[in-house]
């Protein structure tokens, strides 16, 4: 019971003390800030940070901060503009609410996204989306979707040294995998209804779906870029988010996220490595170790692009990669040696890499022998 009352009181003191700190404020607005703060999972101090950094901001109703995905990114933006030009970027605590405010808008965001309807049949599905085939006792093969028209389904016939040129397609049974941008991942079953040529290329007509099960959505979002990189191999007991002072195998970002990368190299290329990737953001080196899950190889440019899944990362390091995906990192040139990679990586883009290379040898090659 004594406890119970000192407990109590300590609260009276506290609303007490807060009422005197925000004395010429309207009091009513801070408790609303306070319980809209404390719902949304913030602590009492970081209620406090908070509601200064949405009075520096000029927001109108300092509330809207955790309801507005627009006012939070008013709020976010002045943050890292006050931790970048203050030189705090290394204060731990600036940088724990800063992933927690990037968590928060990623929780805004995809409420906002949620909201909003997937597909229900496969009469909606765009032409041009990439699919995964799966064909009992073949395998999964890769295919697009070529036509799609309301009585039927038109796709790329999947190639591969599995099926035979005389493979029986018609009357077979599919089961189809797909990733929707900014949506869901979907599968359906289907019929293969003959073998024809559609806009010159082999074809399979398959049967629509008015059943598609809807899978688990994509944790993170990530951001298409164009960045110069450098890539390492990792042993698995080095440290996957240690900076190297030596450049490594060129390479090009081309999407990222918290969760994981996509990057292209020159040569063919294995999944199931171990490599990290070091980049600048904002002026900022960046490490992400992780493991390269998927492979696409391109004959025609002989490049292959990586799908990498990211071990966890530190927290300023997610902080930096979050702001670049969110679009709150200010204007900056990245820092040499990087600015120097910017021609190497338009190469990279436009010329093909030497022949036969392959990632499994190129990986080999210590730092000093790449120019």
């Amino acid at each position: 019971m004594v406890v119970t009352l000192i407990v109590f009181m300590a609260a009276c003191a506290g609303f007490v003390f807060l009422a005197y700190k925000m004395r010429g404020k309207n009091q009513t607005s801070w408790l609303q800030f306070y319980a809209e703060g404390k719902d949304s999972g913030f602590t009492f101090k970081e209620i406090e940070q908070l509601h200064a950094l949405a009075i520096k901001a000029k927001l109108d109703d300092p509330a809207m901060l955790f309801i507005s995905m627009e006012q939070l990114d008013v709020c976010i933006r002045t943050f890292v503009t006050d931790i970048h030009s203050s030189g705090d970027s290394n204060n731990q605590e600036s940088q724990i609410l800063l992933s927690k405010l990037y968590d928060y808008r990623r929780k805004i965001e995809a409420d906002k996204a949620g909201s909003k309807s997937g597909i229900f049949n496969s009469r909606q599905i765009s032409e041009g989306q990439n699919l995964r085939v799966q064909i009992t006792g073949s395998g999964v093969f890769r295919s697009q979707i070529v036509r799609n028209i309301n009585t039927n389904l038109t796709i790329s016939k999947p190639v591969s040294d599995r099926l035979s040129e005389s493979f029986p397609w018609q009357g077979l049974k599919l089961s189809i995998y797909f990733w929707r941008e900014e949506d869901a991942g979907y599968v359906f079953d289907t019929e293969v209804l003959g073998e024809i040529f559609s806009k010159g290329i082999p074809a399979l007509k398959i049967s629509h779906s008015d059943s598609l099960f809807r899978t688990q959505k994509r944790k993170s979002l990530r951001v298409k870029v164009s960045k110069a990189a450098y890539l390492y191999p990792l042993d698995n007991d080095e440290d996957p988010n240690k900076l190297e002072a030596n450049p490594g195998l060129r390479c090009l970002l081309e999407d990222l996220s918290d969760s994981g990368c996509a990057l292209a190299i020159g040569g063919k290329a294995e999944s199931g490595f171990r490599i990290k990737v070091q980049f600048v953001l904002n002026n900022v080196p960046v490490c992400m170790g992780g493991t390269v899950r998927s492979v696409v190889y391109k004959e025609d440019t002989n490049r292959s692009i990586l799908r990498v899944e990211a071990d966890p990362l530190p927290v300023e390091a997610r902080n930096q990669i979050l702001g670049e995906v969110f679009g709150m990192l200010p204007e900056g040139e990245d820092d040499l040696p990087f600015r120097l990679l910017a021609e190497e990586a338009n190469e990279l883009s436009s010329e093909s890499a030497k022949p036969e290379s392959n990632i499994s040898d190129d990986l080999l090659i210590s730092a000093e022998n790449i120019d």
